[in-house]
């Protein structure tokens, strides 16, 4: 995987395997990244997938819950109580 930061704070990644994603990214926070990979010997690269890597299951999980919120207020869902789940899963005592 290679990286390159362009115009404006735009970085670049791009892989063989993998399609190129572009990040612009406020001025503050590429100083940052580049202080960060610079102190650590680390690239900027491996702290951009180790971000994006490390917060995709809580903004996936975010999602769906606003999605799931917005069913419940549209009335095209609705909840269960969990004697409601026990008997539909014949665990009621």
């Amino acid at each position: 995987m290679s990286l390159w930061t362009g115009e404006s704070g735009t970085i670049y990644l791009y892989s063989k395997e993998r399609p190129m994603l572009a990040i612009r990214l406020p001025a503050d926070i590429e100083h940052r990244l580049e202080a960060l990979a610079e102190a650590t010997g680390r690239t900027k690269t491996f702290y951009a997938r180790e971000a994006i890597v490390e917060h995709m299951d809580d903004l996936e999980d975010i999602y769906l819950a606003e999605r799931r919120l917005e069913d419940l207020r549209a009335g095209r869902s609705r909840t269960l109580t969990l004697e409601e789940v026990e008997r539909d899963l014949g665990l009621a005592h």
